[in-house]
């Protein structure tokens, strides 16, 4: 069996090409080998279009993402946790709410900080929450003359 220099070549194209696509979908997926943030809490009335991996953001601005959602038994809420950035400060008084990209883009989770000189630290709760708000009860509303 014999190899040409051609078969050669072309199986390092083809090499690093692949290591190219993989270099590509860890930098613009936001993948991350490590805990290097800290957990905060939250607990939703309606977590609806918000799944785990989704973005939070401050000011636009990816700052977290979303690691664990569960429902609570005992209060029938969605429990969301979430890892924030190492170097980002959120004040105590902030709120959080699912907030969607557009009519067709996906929901994601966005803070909104408040005004306090206090920071939350790892482990806490933000308590101002704020669920998703469903496109179709609302378009239901406007058609039924908002008697619902």
């Amino acid at each position: 069996m014999t190899t040409s220099t051609t078969e050669v070549l072309v199986g390092g194209v083809v090499l690093a090409a692949a290591i190219a696509f993989g270099a590509y979908a860890i930098t613009t997926t936001g993948f991350s080998m490590g805990g290097d943030g800290y957990p905060l809490t939250a607990s939703f009335r309606s977590l609806e279009g918000v799944s785990v991996g989704s973005d939070v953001r401050l000011a636009g601005v990816k700052v977290g993402t979303v690691s664990e959602i569960a429902l609570n038994p005992e209060t029938y809420r969605a429990d969301m946790s979430l890892t924030m950035e190492r170097g980002v400060q959120v004040p105590d008084d902030s709120a959080i709410l699912i907030s969607s990209e557009g009519l067709l883009g996906g929901n994601f989770v966005e803070i909104s900080p408040g005004g306090s000189m206090f920071f939350l630290e790892a482990g806490d709760e933000i308590v101002d929450t704020q669920g998703s708000v469903s496109l179709i009860s609302l378009l239901l509303k406007y058609v039924g003359g908002g008697n619902n």
